[in-house]
């Protein structure tokens, strides 16, 4: 039996994928490194199968037709055999001091018959390029190496959202939770620490530095201008997120609120992207989300418009739009993305 999977999606990522495989291969068969080769025009197929020749133990390569990193997810979810499971984008890497920690934890859960759901671990921007590191930590909300519920989870501030970098699920609440990432769609990965939250009962923080994320290269989703681009798919996932979350179903308050808080980073961000844009089509895109929200659900359009960024995302004028596009900027420095 696996004790973790890990789902490495590819798309032309022959130039970089060594690092993110390698950084896996620490001596243990209790990994399972599954290599989804989504369609790639490039080596990364044939880079994929000569690693699971060399480590036919460890590693699966898996071959599909294009379908998006969301696609790809599912596909490494629908071949995972492990107890638990993550995802590692293919430019992307592991610190392997602080893997070997998780999985000793994962592995003592396993032995102890111990029902955890959720592992969370830090994960740290890379800004390669000037040499610059900044690690997201969550010891201030969270306690340390110990089983804890959302009722013991402390306050999350803006910088320590649970991403898919600082995420380890159960494969079973996944499967549960019946979770499938929309194809050709980016920023999924927000859908996949959302959706899944009611699921998860138990979890466990390790306060080790486990993924590291690379920022810089020109092409990646977050840039700013490609997302704007992308707005379309950025407004797709949270309609998606809205459709999946109904706060009377859920028990937790802290659960509720978190849920909600996250809900509104996703309405501010899709908004802030509209103003930017600043065409008619996009503000009428702007007013259409606002307008599903509060359709779909009002209540839940009342809380999140009760929230600080859902109150100025509201102000007309040039105002508002200078209050919002500011507080964007300070958003970007303080979490170091774009």
């Amino acid at each position: 039996m696996k004790v973790l999977s890990v789902a490495i999606p590819c798309y032309n990522s022959a130039a970089y994928m060594d690092k993110a495989i390698e950084s896996l291969l620490i001596g243990s068969e209790d990994i399972e490194i599954l290599i989804v080769n989504d369609g790639s025009k490039d080596n990364t197929s044939i880079i994929a199968d000569e690693y699971e020749k060399k480590y036919p133990n460890i590693i699966r390569a898996i071959h599909k037709e294009n379908g998006g990193h969301g696609d790809a997810v599912n596909t490494g979810l629908k071949y995972a055999t492990g107890v638990y499971f993550k995802v590692l984008d293919s430019d992307d890497w592991f610190d392997r001091a602080s893997l070997l920690k998780v999985l000793e934890v994962l592995r003592s859960m396993i032995n102890t018959s111990t029902s955890l759901d959720m592992l969370i671990a830090n994960y740290v921007y890379e800004k390669v390029s000037i040499g610059k590191s900044t690690s997201i930590n969550y010891k201030s909300a969270m306690p340390e190496e110990k089983i804890f519920t959302w009722d013991d989870l402390g306050l999350l501030k803006a910088s320590q959202n649970i991403l898919m970098h600082s995420v380890i699920y159960r494969t079973e609440v996944l499967r549960q939770c019946k979770l499938e990432l929309p194809k050709h769609t980016f920023y999924v990965d927000n859908i996949f620490v959302f959706k899944p939250l009611p699921y998860v009962k138990t979890m466990y923080y390790v306060n080790v530095d486990l993924y590291r994320y690379f920022i810089g290269r020109e092409d990646q989703s977050v840039n700013e201008k490609i997302m704007i681009g992308r707005i379309d798919q950025q407004i797709r996932v949270t309609k998606i997120m809205i459709d999946s979350f109904n706060p009377k179903d859920i028990e937790s308050k802290k659960l509720r609120k978190y849920m909600t808080q996250y809900l509104t980073m996703m309405m501010t961000i899709s908004t802030v992207l509209l103003l930017k844009a600043n065409t008619e089509e996009s503000l009428d895109k702007k007013e259409e989300l606002w307008n599903y929200l509060s359709t779909k659900n009002e209540k839940l359009y009342e809380e999140v418009n009760k929230k600080f960024l859902g109150l100025v995302v509201q102000m007309k004028g040039s105002l508002g739009r200078k209050i919002i596009l500011s507080g964007y900027s300070l958003t970007r420095k303080i979490f170091g993305f774009n």
